[in-house]
């Protein structure tokens, strides 16, 4: 059941798989200093909408830079939903369902790509509000 407040409870998922096939470790790669999950985890983590930025990810080692970058990593995506033909509504249906199990359901989900790294964090305040 969702968290009752004033306030809707919001959690970010930020998918990162890294088989990319087309660029190595996609992820990974660095713009302005930082990784495209880094940017991503930062604009989540500054966004005053969002309460809690989880990452979705199959290794061990975006884990632990994503746990370094200040998002939680509560869970390690299994391989059966992280394939190049793996979707989005696989990752989402298998975070909500460990959400549920914590008993913190969210009010509203926010699906943040990595792909996307220099999104301004009032953009993602404005589309939750």
């Amino acid at each position: 059941m969702p968290i009752s407040s004033s306030k809707p409870y919001v959690v970010s998922i930020i998918p990162a798989r890294s088989g990319s096939k087309g660029i190595r470790d996609k992820n990974l790669q660095i713009i302005g200093g930082k990784t495209l999950l880094e940017w991503t985890i930062l604009a989540s983590i500054k966004s005053e909408q969002i309460d809690r930025t989880i990452v979705s990810t199959d290794s061990e080692i975006y884990a632990e830079l994503c746990i370094n970058a200040g998002a939680e990593v509560p869970f390690i995506r299994p391989a059966a939903i992280s394939g190049d033909k793996s979707t989005d509504f696989q990752f989402i249906s298998h975070a909500m369902d460990y959400l549920e199990s914590e008993g913190k359901i969210s009010d509203l989900l926010v699906h943040l790509r990595p792909t996307t790294p220099l999104r301004d964090p009032e953009t993602i305040d404005k589309a939750v509000n």
